[in-house]
C-alpha cells in the first residue's frame, strides 16, 4: 500500500488511502457504535462479531491496527492477536473489555497488545489511541 505524506497525516482526507482497521466486538451496538466513529475518523474499518470470521476475512492481512474485545467466543481477543502474529501481521493491537480485572493488564501486555482501553469507552478513547499507535509504529 503506498500513500503521499499528506495522506499518511491525515486519514480523513478525501485522497487518503484509508487505514484499515480490524475491530472485533461481540456487542452489535458497540460494534456499530465503533465502526462509525472510527469511519468517521477517516478509517476503513472491517467490522466482525466474531474472531472467527475476523481471521476468515481475506483483507486483515492489510490492517494497520487491531481492536478485539477479550470477551469473545473463542477464538478471543488474545488468540485472534496470536493467530494473526503467527500470519507474520505486526501492527498494533487494541484489547477493549468491559472489566479491567487483576492480571489483564499485565496478560495483555505480556501477549502484545499495546493498550487496553475499559468500556463504556470516552468521547475518543477509541480513535485517539489508534492514532497514537499509528504514529509510534
Amino acid at each position: 500500500m503506498t500513500a503521499n505524506t499528506a495522506d499518511t497525516a491525515n486519514p480523513a482526507s478525501p485522497d487518503a488511502v484509508r487505514p484499515r482497521i480490524l475491530l472485533a466486538e461481540p456487542d452489535n451496538g458497540v460494534r456499530r457504535s465503533l465502526q462509525l466513529l472510527l469511519q468517521a475518523r477517516g478509517y476503513d474499518v472491517r467490522a466482525h462479531a466474531s474472531g472467527r470470521t475476523l481471521l476468515d476475512d481475506p483483507l486483515s492481512p492489510g490492517a494497520v491496527c487491531l481492536v478485539a474485545d477479550n470477551q469473545l467466543e473463542s477464538p478471543d481477543g488474545f488468540e485472534i492477536l496470536s493467530r494473526l502474529r503467527a500470519r507474520g501481521w505486526s501492527g498494533p493491537a487494541i484489547l477493549i473489555t468491559a472489566a479491567v480485572v487483576p492480571g489483564l493488564q499485565d496478560r495483555a501486555a505480556g501477549q502484545g497488545f499495546c493498550a487496553v482501553i475499559e468500556k463504556p469507552f470516552r468521547e475518543g478513547a477509541v480513535s485517539d489511541t489508534i492514532a497514537r499507535l499509528l504514529r509510534a509504529h
